[in-house]
C-alpha cells in the first residue's frame, strides 16, 4: 500500500503559488493569470489558489511580495553585493572593531570596482537566467499603476531593495545615499527594461558581463559624485 503524500505547510504552498503565478505572468502576461491556471501549473488540487488568495488582487499582491523577497535575496547573496563597502570600516573586522585587522583597508576605488563587478554580475543574471522574473515584474508593475487597490502593496514591496541600495551607497561614501539609491534603482530598471522589452531587446546581442561591469562602474561614479 502506498504511503499518502504529505501536504506541504501553508507557508510553502503560498510560496509555491506565488512562484507559479510569477512564471505564468512571465509566459502569458496578466491575461494568463487565473486561480485555475495557477492550480494546474503548480500541480495543486482545484481551488487551492483561491483558498489562500481569495481574489485576483490578493494573488497579484502576493506576487509583489514574493518578487521583493527574491530580489532582496539576490542583493544579499554571497558573491554579489553582500559586504560591499565594509572592508576597512569601523565594526567590520578592522582595527576599530577591537581586533586585529585581517588586511589593509580597501581603497574607495577598489570598493567601487568590487561594487560594480557585483552589481554587473547581478544584472547579468537577471538578464539571462532570471529573465522571466524581470519580465513578470514589469508586467505586474503596470497593473499597480492601473489598480489603486494594488498601488500600496507594489510600492511597499519595492522599499526593501531601495533601502539596501542606499546602505551600499552610504558605505561607498555617498553623501546623500537615499537620493543616490533612487537614481541607481531607476537606472538599473531602465537598463533591464531596455534589454528585455525595449526597442533594442531583439536587436542587441546577449548581455556581455565586461560591458555591464564598465557601464555599472560609470553609473556608480555618477551617483556617488558629490553634489555642488
Amino acid at each position: 500500500m502506498s504511503t499518502p503524500r504529505m501536504r506541504p505547510p501553508a507557508a510553502d504552498r503560498r510560496t509555491l503559488i506565488a512562484d507559479t503565478a510569477i512564471d505564468l505572468v512571465a509566459a502569458a502576461g496578466l491575461r494568463g493569470l487565473t486561480h485555475r491556471a495557477v492550480d494546474g501549473a503548480a500541480g495543486l488540487p482545484a481551488g487551492s489558489t483561491s483558498y489562500y488568495f481569495r481574489t485576483r488582487t490578493a494573488l497579484i499582491a502576493a506576487c509583489y511580495q514574493r518578487l521583493a523577497e527574491l530580489d532582496l535575496g539576490d542583493l544579499g547573496a554571497k558573491g554579489d553585493l553582500d559586504g560591499v563597502g565594509d572592508a576597512g570600516r569601523p565594526g567590520a573586522g578592522g582595527p576599530d572593531a577591537g581586533g586585529a585587522a585581517e588586511g589593509p583597508p580597501v581603497s574607495p576605488a577598489a570598493d567601487r570596482d568590487t561594487a560594480a563587478a557585483a552589481l554587473a554580475g547581478l544584472l547579468h543574471r537577471w538578464l539571462t537566467a532570471g529573465r522571466a522574473r524581470q519580465l513578470a515584474r514589469f508586467e505586474l508593475s503596470l497593473e499597480a499603476a492601473r489598480n489603486p487597490d494594488l498601488e500600496a502593496d507594489f510600492h511597499r514591496a519595492g522599499q526593501g531593495a531601495r533601502a539596501r541600495a542606499s546602505g551600499i551607497l552610504a558605505a561607498l561614501g555617498a553623501r546623500r545615499p537615499e537620493e543616490a539609491a533612487e537614481l541607481l534603482v531607476a537606472w538599473t530598471d531602465g537598463l533591464l527594461y531596455d534589454r528585455l522589452a525595449g526597442a533594442l531587446a531583439r536587436s542587441r546581442p546577449a548581455p556581455d558581463l565586461a560591458e555591464l561591469t564598465s557601464v555599472t562602474r560609470r553609473m556608480l561614479d555618477a551617483v556617488l559624485a558629490h553634489p555642488a
